[in-house]
C-alpha cells in the first residue's frame, strides 16, 4: 500500500510539473511611434519591462526604415540580459491613408517556442480592414497556436467595422488555433466580438483599462478599456493574465507617455 501511495503521489507530482512546464508567457503591448525617435534608455525600459515573457507582439512599429531598426535594437538589448531573443518586422500595411501606415513586430525565445514558417500580413480583408493583422504560428511541445496580432482605428473611426471581420478567420484557417491579441480601441464587452465569444473565444481582461490618460484623475492614469486577447478556450487554458503597469515607475504620467500611450497586457497560456 505504500509503495501505491508514493507510486501516485510521484505520479500526481510529474503530472503537474508538466503542467507547470507547458505555459507560454506571452505579451502584447502598443508602443506609440516605436521608431527613431525611442532613446536608447527608453528602449532599455522597455527591454526590461518585457524581458520575463515568451513572446511580445508589438504593434504600432514606425512604417519606415526606423521602425524596423528601432525592434533589432530592442533585440540587441534583450540579448544582452541572459536569454537570446529573435525577431521578425512586418512589412507596412497596406493603409489607404498614409498616416495610418504602420508595421508589427513579433520577438520571441527561440529556447521556448519554436517559429514556424513565415509571419504574413492578413489578406482576406485588406480592403476592409486598415491596417490588416500580422499573424505568426509557434509551437511548444509540439502544440502550434498563430497569434494575430492587431492596431484597430481610432474609435472616432468606428474600429468595429473592421473587428467585425474576425468572426471569419477560424473558418479560414481551420487547422490553425488563432489568438487574437492587440490594440482593438473597442471594449471587450462590445457586441462585435459576440461572434468570436458565441463559437468559444474568451478575453483574457474584464473591465481592464489599458491606455493612458492625458492627465490622471487623482489616481486614476488609465482611460480605456482598448487592449485585450481573445482566445479558443477548447484549444487554450489561461494561467494567469494581467497588464504591466510601467507608468508607475515614472514621477509624471507625461514622462510615461514618452514610451507609450498604453500600457503592456499579458498572458500565461497552456496549449491543449
Amino acid at each position: 500500500m505504500r509503495f501505491k501511495k508514493d507510486s501516485l503521489f510521484l505520479l500526481s507530482s510529474l503530472f503537474f510539473s508538466l503542467i507547470i512546464n507547458a505555459q507560454v508567457s506571452i505579451c502584447s503591448w502598443n508602443i506609440m511611434n516605436l521608431g527613431k525617435s525611442k532613446s536608447e534608455s527608453e528602449l532599455e525600459f522597455i527591454a526590461k519591462t518585457i524581458n520575463n515573457y515568451d513572446i511580445i507582439t508589438i504593434q504600432e512599429v514606425v512604417a519606415g526604415n526606423g521602425g524596423a531598426k528601432a525592434v533589432s535594437r530592442l533585440v540587441s538589448i534583450l540579448n544582452n540580459k541572459g536569454a537570446k531573443w529573435d525577431y521578425t518586422v512586418s512589412d507596412v500595411t497596406t493603409s489607404d491613408n498614409p498616416s495610418s501606415k504602420e508595421r508589427y513586430a513579433f520577438i520571441w525565445k527561440p529556447s521556448k517556442v519554436t517559429k514556424i514558417g513565415k509571419s504574413w500580413l492578413e489578406q482576406n480583408f485588406q480592403r476592409e480592414i486598415d491596417r490588416e493583422p500580422y499573424m505568426s504560428t509557434f509551437e511548444y511541445k509540439g502544440s502550434r497556436f498563430t497569434i494575430a496580432s492587431f492596431h484597430a482605428v481610432p474609435k472616432k473611426k468606428n474600429p468595429e467595422k473592421e473587428i467585425k471581420y474576425f468572426k471569419y478567420l477560424p473558418s479560414l484557417y481551420p487547422k490553425l488555433n488563432i489568438i487574437f491579441m492587440g490594440d482593438f480601441n473597442c471594449s471587450q464587452s462590445n457586441s462585435v466580438f459576440n461572434p468570436l465569444k458565441n463559437n468559444g473565444y474568451k478575453s483574457i481582461l474584464t473591465n481592464q483599462k489599458t491606455s493612458l490618460r492625458q492627465k490622471c484623475l487623482k489616481q486614476d492614469c488609465l482611460a480605456s478599456e482598448y487592449d485585450n486577447m481573445f482566445y479558443f478556450s477548447k484549444k487554450v487554458t489561461v494561467e494567469k493574465a494581467g497588464v504591466e503597469n510601467f507608468h508607475t515607475k515614472f514621477v509624471s504620467l507625461k514622462e510615461a507617455r514618452k514610451i507609450s500611450d498604453h500600457i503592456p497586457i499579458y498572458g500565461i497560456v497552456v496549449i491543449k
